[in-house]
This record gives C-alpha cells, sequence and structure tokens, in this order.
C-alpha cells in the first residue's frame, strides 16, 4: 500500500513549497497560489534517503509482454489499441448525460465474462447502479459493485490485487483523508489521482477514472490530471440524441487517430456499423443541402450539410452554426463575398451538421461554401456527387489527404462523382470533377 508522509502547500505562481498555508506566498508575493498538495512515498525510502534504482536494459523490459484486456467491442477495443492495458490509468471524460456510466458498465459486462471486474461509484447508490445494470443485462457474477467516495479505501482495494479492472465513477467525487479540502477541488483530483495510480501501477491492475467537464467542454480539475494518466477518452455528441463519438485525445500505448461511433438506445450504447447510410437515411435533395465525405480519425464518414441563407430583419446579419465552428464559418463567408458575386453582408446565414456530429477538419470549407451557395440561389447540386476541399483566403481549393478512403465510401453509398481538388488518386474508385477555386465550384455545379 502506498504510504502517505502528510501534506504541504505549493505555490501555483511560482513552486514554492510551504509546510503551512498563508494568502500570500513568500517568494513570489502572489496572493491565493497555495495549493494543497499529498505528499506520496511510493518507493519503500524513508522521507531523508533514497534507494539505489535498479535498471534493466530496454530488451530486457520489452520482453515482458502483457496481453491486454480485450472488452469485445470493436469500437472502443480499437480507440483503446486493442483493449486495456494492465496497470494502465485511463481517464474518460464527457458532458453530463453522454453516456459515460453507461458505456462503462456495459464495458465492464463484457470484461467480466474473463476477468475480476470492480465498479466503484462516488455518485450513485448500489441500488441505483442495479438498476441500470438490470437494463443493461449486466448481471455477471464476476461484477462487483461498491460505492465509496474515500480514495485511500479505493487505493487499498486495488492494492489487494483481487481485481483486474477497477472503475472509479467519478475522480471528482474522492477524497482523501490526508488533505482538508473539500472533494472536487485541485488538491483533493491531484492526491486522489496519485494514490489510485500508484495502487493500479503497482499490482498491474487497469484503472478507469470517469471525468468531470467544465461548461467550456474542458477536463475540470488540474491539467497535471491528463499529463497523469495513459490515456484519455472523449465522449462528445448530442446529450439529447444523434450518434455519440468516443476519441483518444491522449494515448500512450496506440493511436490517436482511431473514433468510435455509438448511438444510444433503450439496451445502451450500441456500436454503428454503417453510419453513413444512417446519417444521410433522411435526407432530402433540396437547395442548401450537400453531402460532406469527411474522416473521423481514420474513418471515412459522410455527413449531410445543411445551409439556411435569409434576408437579416436587423441591421447586423446573424451567423450561427451547429457541429461546425462559428470562427471558422464567419471566415468562409467573407471568402464568398470577396472572391464570388454572393452578395451576404445583408443575409442570416444557418448552418447545421445533421446528426449530431462535430465537423472540425479543414476538408468542410468547400462543402460548407457550396451549401451556402446552394441556399442563398435556392440552386441545388447538379450532379449526384459528394463534396470536399480546403478553402484558403484566395478562394482556391486545396487537397486533403486519405482521398482514396473517401472516394471509396463514397461509392458504397451510390454517388457517382466527387467535387473535390485537383487530386489524382492512386486507385480511382469514383469520377473526380476537379475544381480549382470556390467560384468555379458554385458555377459549375449549382443549378435550377
Amino acid at each position: 500500500m502506498v504510504k502517505k508522509q502528510g501534506s504541504r502547500f505549493v505555490c501555483t505562481n511560482c513552486g514554492a513549497v510551504a509546510a503551512a498555508w498563508s494568502g500570500r506566498c513568500a517568494v513570489c508575493g502572489e496572493w491565493n497560489t497555495l495549493q494543497e498538495e499529498i505528499v506520496l512515498d511510493t518507493s519503500g525510502a524513508s522521507p531523508s534517503g533514497g534507494h539505489v534504482l535498479k535498471a534493466e536494459s530496454v530488451k530486457a523490459v520489452s520482453s515482458h509482454d502483457q496481453k491486454r484486456l480485450q472488452s469485445g467491442v470493436v469500437e472502443v477495443d480499437s480507440v483503446l489499441g486493442g483493449g486495456f492495458v494492465p496497470g494502465s490509468v485511463n481517464l474518460i471524460a464527457g458532458p453530463p448525460g453522454i453516456g459515460k456510466s453507461t458505456l462503462l458498465l456495459q464495458l465492464a459486462q463484457e470484461l467480466a465474462g474473463k476477468f475480476k471486474v470492480l465498479y466503484v461509484s462516488g455518485e450513485e447508490s448500489a441500488h441505483q447502479i442495479g438498476i441500470r445494470a438490470k437494463r443493461l443485462g449486466a448481471e455477471s457474477p464476476n461484477l462487483h459493485v461498491a460505492t465509496s467516495t474515500s480514495s485511500d479505501d479505493i487505493a487499498a482495494t486495488i492494492a489487494s490485487g483481487e481485481h483486474q479492472l477497477v472503475i472509479v465513477d467519478s475522480i471528482q467525487t474522492t477524497s482523501t483523508g490526508a488533505l482538508s479540502s473539500a472533494s472536487g477541488t485541485v488538491s483533493q483530483i491531484t492526491g486522489s489521482s496519485q494514490l489510485l495510480t500508484a495502487a493500479a501501477k503497482k499490482t498491474a491492475t487497469a484503472l478507469v477514472l470517469v471525468g468531470h467537464v467544465t461548461k467550456e467542454g474542458s477536463i475540470a480539475g488540474p491539467k497535471v490530471l491528463e499529463h497523469l494518466v495513459d490515456v484519455v477518452l472523449q465522449l462528445e455528441g448530442d446529450s439529447y440524441g444523434g450518434f455519440k463519438i468516443l476519441r483518444a485525445t491522449k494515448n500512450r500505448f496506440g493511436s490517436i487517430t482511431e473514433t468510435g461511433i455509438f448511438e444510444m438506445l433503450d439496451g445502451g450504447l450500441k456500436p454503428v456499423d454503417n453510419p453513413s447510410a444512417a446519417l444521410l437515411a433522411e435526407r432530402q435533395n433540396s437547395d442548401g443541402s450537400v453531402v460532406l465525405a469527411t474522416i473521423e480519425g481514420t474513418r471515412p464518414l459522410l455527413v449531410e450539410i445543411q445551409a439556411l441563407v435569409n434576408p437579416t430583419n436587423y441591421g447586423y446579419p446573424k451567423r450561427a452554426a451547429s457541429g461546425f465552428d462559428l470562427n471558422r464559418l464567419n471566415l468562409l463567408v467573407a471568402v464568398l463575398e470577396r472572391r464570388t458575386k454572393l452578395k451576404l453582408n445583408d443575409q442570416d446565414i444557418y448552418i447545421n451538421v445533421v446528426g449530431g456530429i462535430r465537423i472540425s477538419e479543414p476538408a468542410a470549407d468547400l462543402a460548407i461554401c457550396m451549401a451556402i451557395g446552394s441556399a442563398a440561389k435556392g440552386l441545388q447540386l447538379s450532379s449526384n456527387a459528394v463534396v470536399f476541399g480546403e478553402v484558403g483566403l484566395s478562394g482556391e481549393v486545396r487537397r486533403v489527404p486519405y482521398l482514396e478512403k473517401r472516394l471509396t465510401e463514397a461509392k458504397k453509398l451510390g454517388f457517382e462523382a466527387a467535387i473535390a481538388p485537383n487530386q489524382k488518386p492512386a486507385k480511382p474508385s469514383l469520377s473526380i470533377k476537379s475544381v480549382s477555386n470556390v467560384r468555379d465550384a458554385l458555377n459549375q455545379f449549382l443549378k435550377q
């Protein structure tokens, strides 16, 4: 078990250490910067001395291969890089109601078929977890449930080595008795995370921490929490419907380019086999509607971009975007006004990415521009085509990566062509109608 030596106070401005709290740092002079931190002894050495480290060759260390804990849920295992690594610390975060607890309980059930799994909740009672587990069919005898907010007790349980996977929901509700501050504070989150991490590493137990997010969408608490863990997962999407996307923003054991796409049903989160077909199932071919061939991680995805352009009723035109960056939209509108004959300075412009998907890659620029042009003039695309390409400030259409994947996905769903930059794929699977600038794209491919 990890030993607690006590606590200390560290200045967040200059890093100075003090034995007692005071309103002002004695070193840098800043006010209210001293934060309480727990002092851990994870080496077994006395505070006044140390032991000589035992070093091993890289070849010897790399030969100690441990099998990953595979959940059987392909979407999750691919994001993790093949499953949970024994002794790893994984942090999953997302907005309230997105499905974090549901997904983890489903994973716990799948893993409980091969391993002993412990689900520790600091937010719900065991009875509440049991109700959700019954609905999800998570009633394996190897899946154990406990309720606690004491990180000391949880760390002791992990250190016993009885479970191969431990889920703590959530890290913001835990606290250690060595610190006097309330749970959820910077010092408690840091101290609790260090205790649980040290216990997990010592016993090679895979640890999953649930993290809250702020209203801006970032993980609540100190940034050191993200540095401390091995894997950071984000569950994104609309809490009230649409698809949920699981992506890794940090992964010491695999790629951060993979994504998992889920849909919330009565029986929990279910992987979506063909998200492109589901996203386009209810599409109506009208003005302002354009299909974008985008990339989520390394997965091609076809999504519908909708635009609505109306004369403004006020002196200042409104710009609104759902699933797309508003600043990027304002930039593209400026490019359209400057490089084409569209007059949008007295028009309200609304952009919607259907299905709750959030698009951030530059390849969506051309689709956004063509959707706006289509809605502004009441014209439709002249061909059954997907659109993608990055638009520069001069109105030029630039090349994008993963060209073959986009074309292959579009062909699977019956599209005949792609309106794209002047690129030549190694293995063309679809006709490419190349455009050099956004003005030519609007003139050539919009019709009554």
